[in-house]
């Protein structure tokens, strides 16, 4: 089997898609200077203390004032075997300068949640500088394995901080551990530096970018290529895989061809799927996925398939399919929170289990954790999943502006992607002009993020790309058209890009 993983870089956005075979099976994205949130460091200061929910509120720059619960310590990481002594609550008042960290993201009319309890994540461990726990992964289930693992750790912790033994550690050598568990205190004495010159507000550490997580968390053993299409990005994963034994250089392909990295690999196409509301299943059937605020609902319909046995058996067999594309589609969108499924009804109780069981195997194999219930009487399923990062409907779509936000449209980055693809494809096929036309409203946010200016100056800087904007379009409608003529013959609404 083929493993591979794509990385590129463009339209103020990263991307990072994993492919079996061929076909995508996770897929990440992550705009640059991104509102993701989550593991930041701030420097804050207490706004006012609330005795009753034992929790404070902290200014920490953003929209909205951070939620501190107090007296949480060691019980954040009870997601791991281990044992620490009883952390007191921080003894706060208001006025008060503290770090704290984003454990929860802001959403709705919330405000961020946040700790006192930071937490670094390596590789193999996690550092808490001003935590003491002591734990380890429930995945590592050989107890040799945990036992030295938890002795050889325990040495590295100072008095009064701690250390997580991630799961990637099992097979890793003492060395290892010694050389990751010094560059995570480096980072924290940074973290205590900045502290001191920083203002209330200040991002005194931030999470690592999408490339640098996917290369610590996601990517594991036996891929067969990595593919990047940008080059200071080539650099950086190049340097990132020097750290790791498991993974050679010799993997890792700069792709550097005329036309779209994800395109020629068959990738985009596979994407820009996932703003679909609708999805074919093998059989014939298909999956219908709505986002309400919540949960996500997901209707299963046999569509083309008819069977060649009875009705119980056709369903039966569509349903089989359904709940191993779901828990796919579910990890490529990533899709967080609840879940609920509308298998098509099923009379035999024997079925109904094995629709739940083969549900519950394919999510397995995500990283994300979930839950399944069992399908009740009416053929309902509910599951959860855990939220890690956005849903990709975010990236791909945006309120509709002419209906008050109760449809959706493709996003400007989005529509920038793919008119970014048919560009290049213009200019591989020789072309030395582009005329591109599209609604003025996308073509003046397009215009105003400069989506397209580092393509303008670096390898399309010979080329010339012309933007004919249209009132009367509607916003995701644009057309791509390349030209040899000597002179163009264009409207004086057009516009040349940059």
């Amino acid at each position: 089997m083929r493993k591979e993983w794509f990385f590129d870089c463009f339209c103020g956005a990263q991307f990072a898609v994993y492919a079996e075979d061929g076909k995508i099976v996770e897929a990440m994205f992550e705009r640059d200077h991104s509102t993701e949130l989550t593991g930041n460091i701030y420097k804050g200061r207490v706004c006012n203390l609330v005795p009753g929910m034992q929790a404070a509120f902290v200014s920490c720059g953003l929209e909205r004032n951070c939620y501190l619960p107090l007296g949480e310590g060691a019980a954040r990481f009870t997601a791991y075997d281990g044992e620490g002594n009883a952390v007191r609550a921080p003894d706060l008042r208001e006025g008060d300068e503290i770090l704290v960290q984003i454990v929860k993201p802001p959403r709705g009319n919330k405000g961020a949640k946040v700790t006192c309890d930071l937490s670094f994540v390596g590789k193999t461990l996690i550092y808490l500088p001003q935590t003491d726990f002591l734990g380890i992964s429930r995945k590592i289930t050989d107890q040799a394995a945990r036992e030295r693992l938890l002795k050889e750790v325990d040495k590295l912790r100072g008095r009064g901080t701690g250390f997580i033994v991630r799961t990637a550690a099992e097979e890793a050598e003492k060395r290892h551990l010694k050389i990751e568990s010094e560059y995570l205190k480096r980072v924290w004495a940074t973290v205590e530096r900045a502290f001191r010159t920083a203002n209330v507000g200040d991002v005194v550490y931030r999470e690592y970018d999408l490339p640098v997580k996917v290369m610590r968390d996601s990517l594991g053993g036996g891929v067969t290529r990595i593919y990047v299409g940008n080059g200071p990005l080539y650099d950086k994963i190049v340097q990132l895989a020097r750290m790791r034994a498991d993974l050679g250089e010799r993997k890792i392909v700069r792709y550097d061809g005329p036309r779209e990295m994800l395109r020629v690999y068959g990738i985009s196409e596979q994407l820009n799927r996932l703003a679909d509301r609708t999805v074919d299943l093998d059989n014939g059937g298909y999956l219908v996925i709505d986002k309400t605020e919540a949960m996500t609902v997901i209707d299963v319909n046999t569509g083309r398939f008819i069977g060649d046995r009875d009705l119980e058996t056709t369903v039966f067999e569509t349903n089989l399919v359904a709940a191993r594309e779901i828990a796919r589609q579910v990890r490529l969108r990533n899709i967080g929170g609840l879940v609920a499924v509308d298998f098509i009804d099923m009379t035999d109780e024997e079925h109904r289990r094995a629709v739940d069981d083969t549900l519950s195997q394919a999510l397995a194999l995500d990283r994300a954790k979930s839950r399944v219930a069992p399908m009740g009487d009416m053929c309902v399923t509910m599951f959860t999943r855990k939220r890690t990062n956005n849903d990709a409907a975010d990236f791909f779509l945006q309120p509709c502006r002419h209906c008050a936000g109760l449809g959706t449209t493709p996003s400007d980055v989005f529509l920038t992607i793919l008119i970014r693809g048919d560009i290049a494809d213009c200019f591989a096929d020789a072309y030395r002009s582009v005329i591109v036309e599209c609604s003025r409203a996308y073509m003046k946010q397009m215009l105003s993020k400069r989506y397209l200016s580092e393509e303008m100056r670096g390898m399309w800087r010979e080329n010339r790309v012309y933007f004919i904007p249209h009132d009367d379009w509607a916003y995701e409608r644009y057309t791509v058209r390349g030209d040899n003529a000597a002179v163009l013959s264009l409207p004086d609404s057009a516009q040349l890009l940059y």
